[in-house]
């Protein structure tokens, strides 16, 4: 068991497999001369398999592999397969673009859940913020996991004057849309170049999807990090 000075129990490992990423979102990196760590220097996969097994048998129940974007790793899948054989339950976050070259390796790993960054449901919206355009196999990847019946949850950050004005219409994509929406807060950290005047607020996030939708207050967890709210009648 893993106790923090607080007393409180820790059963979840979040693992970085890589820095890089094949997208360029602003508020996450620079356009250009961003150097990422070279491969020599990231943990080898050795190392995450016995770091993994070493958490697993402190009590650890829950993987997740991020990023950067976990799936330009090279070595990813051979990764996936070895934790998703530990008595665990094995997710990711990634950004969605390379998802449908790893299908057959999450069924194999059996995957049920994973998180997708999109902050967009718009193409050329989607160019601006992330400098790349891939909005369409993400959108496409995302229908992909859905139809094949996994749970999937979409991680949006919300921005003021950039996507604020979208919160509705992903709330109405889950009207019909088996997809989890997760709005979070424009937060700073190195190099992002976050602004006070682009933090759009849960309570202003809330305040906006309350104009439009009946919504409901979910019990949370004492653990939980998120707020969780549904809308009577949508599938998401």
């Amino acid at each position: 068991m893993i106790l923090d000075s607080f007393g409180r129990d820790h059963n979840y490992l979040r693992i970085s497999l890589t820095d890089n990423c094949n997208l360029r979102c602003f508020y996450c990196m620079p356009e250009e001369d961003y150097e990422f760590t070279p491969v020599s220097r990231l943990m080898q996969f050795d190392e995450i398999e016995a770091i993994a097994k070493i958490f697993v048998a402190q009590g650890v129940n829950k993987i997740r592999l991020t990023g950067g974007e976990p799936l330009v790793r090279k070595d990813a899948d051979k990764i996936i397969l070895a934790l998703s054989k530990l008595p665990v339950t094995l997710t990711l976050t990634t950004n969605g673009t390379r998802l449908h070259e790893y299908m057959d390796v999450l069924k194999r790993a059996k995957i049920t859940s994973l998180n997708i960054s999109l902050d967009t449901l718009q193409a050329d919206k989607f160019l601006l913020l992330t400098r790349r355009n891939q909005f369409k196999q993400v959108y496409e990847n995302i229908q992909l996991l859905i139809n094949n019946g996994f749970h999937v949850k979409v991680n949006v950050v919300a921005m003021k004057g950039l996507n604020d004005m979208e919160i509705n219409d992903f709330i109405e994509w889950t009207k019909d849309t088996l997809v989890h929406v997760r709005f979070i807060e424009f937060m700073p950290f190195s190099g992002n170049k976050w602004t006070s005047n682009k933090v759009f607020t849960w309570q202003q996030i809330l305040q906006v999807a309350q104009s439009k939708y009946p919504i409901t207050a979910l019990n949370n967890d004492v653990h939980d990090t998120a707020k969780k709210y549904s809308v009577p009648g949508h599938a998401g």
